[in-house]
């Protein structure tokens, strides 16, 4: 992938699909800046042929951490027809394929899934904040909690509770370096909701599969 981009074909698929825990996130990440000067990466959500472990037995909460995480920490992102549905069951057990996979057979889709208006938030925020339309930009955040990935890129902070099952709190660390207000008004890019934030350790607590997409202003 990496000698193609450097031919010209710059934007290509990423193996984001298998990297789920916080570690494999991070270390996969860093491979994709140091990449960036010549490599547009595509976080796919899931693909055809790909159906993670994780989305088929996390359920409705893996399909919306995944969702968030694609969309926020890659400038180009793909979800297969049937994610906002929540489609889920592999071919056979152990296996990532699709039981009804479109690759074998033609599907009417109604796209009326309820996940839509996540995706539907998610796309005005990308297409609101240059922050989230570069992938460069990314530092990492502690968060005392491996469940929860938090990252800053530029003015926006983020994060998701990778865990499907239950609820997860930690502190997310606000570096000084940042360059942020010693205290600063959050807002909630999905919800509209405002929160207090500041420099230093700030309380989390999301629902399995939660997440904040936050816009720091003064």
């Amino acid at each position: 992938m990496t000698t193609l981009a450097k031919l010209g074909f710059a934007q290509s698929y990423t193996y984001f699909t298998w990297k789920n825990s916080k570690a494999e996130l991070v270390e996969y990440m860093q491979q994709l800046v140091a990449w960036s000067q010549f490599y547009r990466p595509n976080a796919f959500a899931n693909t055809p042929d790909i159906l993670h472990e994780y989305l088929q037995h996390g359920g409705p909460p893996a399909f919306r951490a995944r969702l968030v995480l694609a969309a926020t920490l890659s400038p180009s992102y793909g979800i297969y027809s049937g994610y906002e549905s929540f489609e889920n069951e592999p071919v056979r057990a152990g296996s990532e394929e699709y039981l009804d996979s479109e690759k074998f057979e033609a599907r009417p889709r109604s796209l009326d899934g309820p996940l839509l208006p996540l995706v539907a938030a998610l796309n005005r925020a990308r297409r609101a904040e240059p922050a989230l339309q570069v992938v460069d930009n990314i530092r990492w955040l502690e968060t005392e909690n491996d469940a929860l990935v938090a990252y800053a890129k530029d003015d926006v902070v983020c994060v998701v509770n990778i865990d499907p099952h239950s609820p997860q709190a930690g502190a997310c660390v606000i570096p000084v370096a940042l360059g942020y207000p010693p205290a600063f008004n959050a807002r909630e890019l999905i919800t509209g909701d405002t929160f207090t934030w500041r420099a230093g350790r700030n309380y989390v607590e999301l629902p399995p599969g939660g997440s904040h997409v936050l816009k720091v202003t003064v």
